[in-house]
């Protein structure tokens, strides 16, 4: 190779094998979302404890529940199209060190309403970082990978939610409830310092960016020697980003919008679904006739299941990626019908609840995915971003959705019902988004002719 050779940076990543320097970019972006799991979830877990040494009612627990929804809503609209802007380091870090301030600040709330705007801080960090992070691994990934080790390492939320219901079974009794939200602030404070000095930008991004060819062909270089001897890098795209000069401009496009809200929509329904389970399953199972310990304990199951994700990115890399993950919400709705109809019997309560988060966990889990395929480089962290941000009110929705079914007195197994709707609309949801934009098998969701976008010299 010569140094005035062009380099496509795409088939570049697709010609050589996954490097030590890939997985860890796959790593750091892991520990992330990991703990960004376990933040959002935290509060769910230690609700029954709020609500007994506060001596406050489940519905007063609703805005508590929710506000770090909100602050997720804000964080992520708003640092998906910042992160297109400035780049995807800068927000990481950014991010991260705030949702880890925040939720350390959180451990020393003395009210329900300093918990809740110490909640709503928390969200704003968490919502920037989760977006910025699959936008960040899925621009490293070969394409014929890249929907299997997205959705491996956006596995690192089901586990991180899951991993705050057995820590917080284990330290709650212990050290009380502020343990957790303890944890949960200085853990992210140490990632950040490891992300400063390790985390590099994307390559793809700084590509469109137009940054210097030096640049890339060093990050590039720890990934395969032959980018050393690049004279100029260039950037194509599966979806061309049209005339759009922003990354709101492309997600808002023609070529784009349907598949947007198709997008928004469904990880929307998901969340309903995710919070409104998460958030107050403990307490159901509770008052259902369950001990304290086993309810959260079992309730801990639900997210855990997240990690079948990894098998819907493989399945998604080779078939039609829209249809399978709406097959995966389809069974999501028999699913979380089941544990209502079982709660009597606690082993197959058990069974039933990990199945369920299984199958859900393991579809939502993967739309991240879905939607960076979809977009082009210019707008991907933006579309990423704001389907993630638009969703959290789906989880807004969920958390007041049980709150309200239990000011109505509605029993356990109606609840559960109600709450297996929004898989179906899910369903239609990506079956309308195959429907206006086809996309092929094996392509990761994005099924487009190339063009390319732009060059570094």
């Amino acid at each position: 190779m010569t140094r005035n050779q062009d380099v496509d940076v795409q088939q570049f990543l697709d010609q050589h094998p996954f490097s030590g320097f890939q997985w860890l970019v796959f790593g750091l972006c892991f520990f992330i979302v990991l703990l960004d799991g376990f933040d959002t979830a935290a509060i769910g877990y230690i609700a029954p404890s709020l609500i007994k040494e506060w001596g406050v009612s489940k519905p007063a627990l609703a805005p508590v529940l929710s506000a770090a929804l909100f602050g997720l809503a804000a964080g992520a609209l708003s640092a998906g199209p910042l992160a297109d802007r400035f780049g995807r380091k800068r927000l990481l870090v950014a991010s991260v060190l705030l949702f880890g301030v925040a939720c350390l600040a959180s451990s020393f709330a003395s009210s329900l309403t300093e918990l809740t705007v110490l909640r709503f801080i928390t969200g704003i960090g968490l919502g920037a970082a989760m977006p910025n992070a699959v936008t960040l691994m899925s621009e490293y990934c070969p394409g014929a990978r890249r929907a299997t080790l997205t959705n491996a390492m956006f596995c690192g939320f089901p586990l991180g939610a899951s991993l705050g219901g057995f820590l917080a079974a284990w330290m709650i009794p212990q050290w009380g409830w502020r343990s957790v939200l303890l944890l949960g602030g200085i853990a992210p404070l140490v990632l950040t310092v490891a992300l400063l000095f390790l985390l590099p930008e994307s390559v793809r991004y700084m590509v469109a960016k137009g940054f210097p060819v030096e640049r890339i062909r060093a990050v590039l270089a720890r990934i395969g020697a032959s980018a050393a001897n690049a004279g100029r890098f260039v950037l194509s795209e599966q979806s061309a980003a049209g005339s759009a000069g922003s990354g709101v401009g492309v997600v808002l496009s023609r070529a784009y919008v349907v598949g947007s809200v198709s997008l928004w929509v469904a990880y929307f329904m998901g969340l309903v679904i995710f919070y409104a389970l998460i958030n107050w399953m403990p307490v159901l199972f509770k008052d259902a006739g369950l001990a304290p310990r086993d309810a959260t304990l079992i309730s801990a199951l639900f997210p855990l299941g997240g990690v079948g994700a990894i098998l819907f990115g493989w399945l998604m890399d080779r078939f039609n990626a829209n249809r399978v993950i709406a097959i995966g919400y389809a069974l999501t709705a028999l699913a979380i019908f089941a544990i209502g109809q079982v709660v009597g019997n606690v082993g197959l309560l058990v069974a039933v609840v990990f199945g369920a988060g299984a199958i859900m966990n393991t579809a939502q889990s993967s739309m991240p995915a879905l939607a960076a395929a979809f977009y082009p480089t210019r707008g991907r962290a933006t579309g990423v971003a704001w389907m993630l941000g638009i969703g959290r009110f789906g989880g807004i929705a969920g958390s007041f959705l049980v709150a309200q079914l239990s000011a109505m007195q509605m029993r356990f197994d109606q609840i559960f019902t109600v709450v297996a709707i929004p898989a179906f609309i899910a369903v239609a949801a990506l079956l309308v988004k195959q429907a206006v934009h086809p996309e092929k098998a094996g392509n990761g969701g994005n099924g487009r002719g190339k063009a390319t976008e732009v060059a570094a010299h």
